[in-house]
């Protein structure tokens, strides 16, 4: 199954959007006249044919005849690769015939049977042989009777999708075609076409072009070139035109992988930017990308030289020494992540009226604060980096007999006002120590987190994508295996397979995204369980990684295959604050996600399967039709004749969607539902205790008929009030400045009560903001105050 799991497109690189060059050579096909552009509301565009739909399950080849009649909410988009479900209201408008593009096609001949078996459902893969030279391979899947062998073979090739029929068998699957190795791919075409016939030859030509393979479309007509001697006046400017249209690409990934925080990588490949025959202005774009990286290193060496000097001119040994940590600190730590922070000391660190103090000032507090909080005061700066090591001291410590001598330490300290701590928490890198990395994959860690129910330790994998900076947010993954399979699999899904020197090449350290892989099964687990030990399992791991690792938490992807696809969809939709998007692949509908559907209004969903996954799309239609139908934010993908897969072809598409969403951590409204006494935090507002009647333990389904999920409504009003109505004895409301002010009263009203609510005047509270960092690991936004409803009384720890 490994061959499923491994990324193979670093040859295709998702760029031709931004390449607006045409290249001809000879006679083109027609285009495909149907083809539209549908443009999403996130900036995506779906290309293909489109049929407005009432519900996913409708027979495809009956969708795309039927033009009238029906509610109509939902809008297919077919590519002849795969089905696109999404809902009309996420659709921002429709460019009609836009992407009818006249694209190659390559008929392959094979010998396709026209009757005999049929394959209707795609059993479990138990091996996939290569295609070899002729476009033919063995498919070898496990059926209701023993193993079954497809032989099947490629038939048509185009830049997206190729089409591969059954030999053995009738069969259409399609696969993308930039899954299939150049290698293989250059062989099923170099037998297909005649080599003396240079019209042929050129459509292969093309076919690379239009496939965005343009080192192959180079290599291919440059062999022209070399075989047909006298079409070389002829065919020069399009070699011309290849060597721009590759040098706008490299230069786009170099843009890509500096935006991923792989800024050495970037600057030694623009180091390396070819010159010859490549256009001024993308040379041009090239050498200002070269000066700004040779700037910021420069830059960089002039501050540290600039502060050893007024590190040495101040006169007071004692402060010298106190301040020689952080001078080594930010000489091991400055980089193109931090430099923005020594802002208002790079404006005035030559400035003759200042002071050496005031200068060191100016940098010691904007690297500790941000430079919006940089001050003169060498006093303050002092009082800033010792009350900084405290903090950190506090988050990382896990007894609490000693975070209480280091909170009485804290609250000690000139400035440890809760303003001034989240402030200071904000900028600080991850409290808790990293164990050493693997050390034959580079980024690559294997950490543990206590079991939820005294069992073994829960073990978890992390990659990090090149050069991480603990300073830098990364977006990230939190993938779940299936049946079968483990961690491992999932990190080489995502970032791709080890190399022979330990790197990984894959899509997730292109784009700089951290992938955390936990081992949240039991072992010989067949299915999933909905239990409180898995969703502890997954939840867990993303807190302690939230210590250890620099993730921004307002772009965290939570992705999974099969068994942990069905994990994946129900822990997304019941802890909806979580997450900024999620991916169940081959994934089920069952149990709470039938219950928790409304949920999936907060969370964007985007859904992968095959077309011959059993009834998979038939049980799951339900739940994807009212989703759709009421706007929300979900896509669904099916791939034509495919059965239950991994879907690598979908990865580019996954980043492209992955990049457009992010978490809203302080929705001023929301209604959500829960039916285990685990799903119990949304945002801000915590529930406890609740109605029986509502729960439904997983070893206890299913629930008695007209069970009803507890329905939590809460909203923040303009006046800065706070109403939560819940079936719940005990509310916890938890605040933050983004939420409320605090310089006046709070009103909260709570259990529907139709009366007025309370008023109060809740302060921050250090105790509270320090708690809730350490145990969410959410550094970004902490809460502040915290007040326990209905009984209206604030917590002892808030307003002290």
């Amino acid at each position: 199954m490994r061959q499923w799991l491994i990324v193979r497109l670093l040859h295709v690189l998702p760029l031709a959007s931004a390449l607006s060059v045409t290249l001809v050579f000879g006679p083109t096909p027609p285009p495909h006249a149907s083809a539209s552009d549908v443009v999403m509301k996130d900036g995506r565009i779906l290309s293909g044919s489109i049929a407005p739909i009432s519900a996913v399950a409708e027979d495809p080849k009956a969708v795309m005849k039927k033009k009238e009649g029906g509610l109509r909410l939902i809008l297919l988009i077919h590519d002849d690769l795969r089905r696109t479900f999404v809902a009309k209201r996420q659709v921002q408008e429709v460019r009609e015939g836009a992407g009818a593009e006249a694209v190659e096609r390559f008929h392959v001949r094979q010998a396709v049977p026209r009757e005999g078996p049929m394959v209707n459902n795609v059993g479990q893969i138990v091996s996939i042989e290569p295609f070899d030279s002729f476009g033919r391979r063995t498919f070898k899947m496990y059926t209701d009777r023993g193993n079954v062998d497809v032989i099947q073979g490629i038939t048509v090739i185009t830049p997206l999708w190729t089409k591969v029929e059954g030999l053995t068998h009738i069969w259409d699957q399609r696969l993308a075609t930039s899954s299939i190795p150049r290698e293989t791919l250059s062989a099923i075409l170099a037998n297909n076409v005649n080599g003396s016939d240079i019209e042929q030859r050129l459509k292969v030509a093309r076919l690379y072009l239009q496939s965005d393979r343009y080192q192959d479309a180079q290599r291919e007509l440059e062999q022209i070139v070399a075989d047909f001697p006298d079409r070389r006046e002829e065919l020069a400017p399009q070699l011309k035109s290849l060597l721009q249209l590759g040098a706008r690409r490299l230069l786009l990934e170099i843009k890509l992988r500096r935006d991923a925080g792989q800024h050495r990588f970037a600057a030694q490949l623009v180091a390396n930017f070819p010159s010859e025959g490549v256009a001024g202005e993308t040379l041009g774009a090239a050498r200002e990308m070269s000066e700004q990286f040779q700037t910021q290193e420069a830059t960089r060496s002039t501050v540290l030289a600039r502060i050893d000097e007024q590190l040495e001119a101040i006169k007071d040994s004692d402060v010298r020494e106190r301040l020689r940590p952080w001078r080594d600190e930010i000489a091991a730590e400055l980089g193109p992540v931090t430099l923005d922070r020594l802002s208002a000391y790079r404006q005035l660190m030559d400035d003759p009226q200042m002071e050496p103090g005031e200068k060191i000032a100016l940098a010691a507090s904007g690297w500790l604060a941000g430079s919006n909080s940089a001050t003169e005061s060498l006093g303050v700066a002092l009082a800033m980096y010792d009350l900084r090591n405290l903090i950190r001291d506090y988050l990382a410590e896990e007894v609490k007999l000693d975070r209480d001598r280091i909170l009485d330490r804290i609250r000690s300290q000139e400035g440890s006002t809760p303003e001034h701590v989240a402030r200071l928490i904000s900028q600080m890198k991850p409290p808790w120590q990293l164990p050493p990395a693997n050390a034959e994959t580079p980024g690559l860690h294997q950490l543990s987190v206590p079991a939820f129910d005294g069992g073994p330790d829960i073990q978890y994998l992390v990659q990090l994508p090149p050069e991480y900076d603990p300073y830098r947010r990364y977006p990230t993954i939190v993938t779940l295996h299936a049946s079968g399979t483990d961690p491992a699999l999932q990190i080489d899904w995502w970032a791709g397979g080890r190399m022979e020197n330990g790197a990984r090449l894959g899509q997730a350290t292109r784009h700089g995204y951290i992938v955390i892989a936990p081992a949240w099964s039991k072992p010989s687990q067949r299915g999933y369980e909905y239990s409180a030990r898995e969703h502890a399992a997954v939840l867990d791991t993303l807190r302690d990684a939230c210590r250890r690792f620099a993730i921004d938490v307002d772009h965290v992807y939570l992705s999974g295959h099969a068994m942990g696809a069905d994990a994946a969809w129900d822990l997304a939709i019941a802890h909806p604050d979580l997450w900024a998007g999620a991916i169940p692949i081959s994934g089920t509908s069952d149990r709470y996600t039938n219950f928790y559907w409304e949920n999936a209004r907060y969370v964007p969903l985007y859904f992968v399967g095959g077309e011959m996954d059993g009834d998979k799309m038939i049980r799951n239609a339900r739940d994807f039709d009212r989703m759709l139908d009421r706007g929300f934010n979900t896509t669904v993908v099916e791939y034509v004749g495919r059965g239950h897969e991994h879907f690598s072809d979908e990865i580019l598409r996954l980043f492209d969607w992955m990049g457009r969403q992010k978490r809203d951590f302080f929705p001023r409204e929301f209604t959500c539902q829960a039916m285990r006494p685990w799903d119990n935090f949304f945002w801000w507002v915590e529930l406890a205790d609740l109605p029986e009647k509502t729960l439904v333990d997983p070893d206890h389904w299913p629930p008695p008929r007209g069970t009803r999920p507890v329905q939590v409504d809460a909203k923040l009003t303009a006046t800065g009030n706070v109403r939560v109505d819940s079936g719940a004895r005990r509310v916890t409301v938890w605040l933050a400045p983004e939420m409320v002010q605090f310089d006046g009263s709070i009103e909260l009203q709570g259990n529907r009560t139709k009366q007025g609510g309370q008023k109060f005047n809740v302060l921050p509270d250090l105790v509270v903001l320090l708690e809730d960092v350490r145990t969410r690991g959410d550094r970004q936004h902490p809460f502040w105050a915290k007040v326990e409803l209905p009984s209206g009384v604030v917590n002892q720890m808030a307003g002290q």
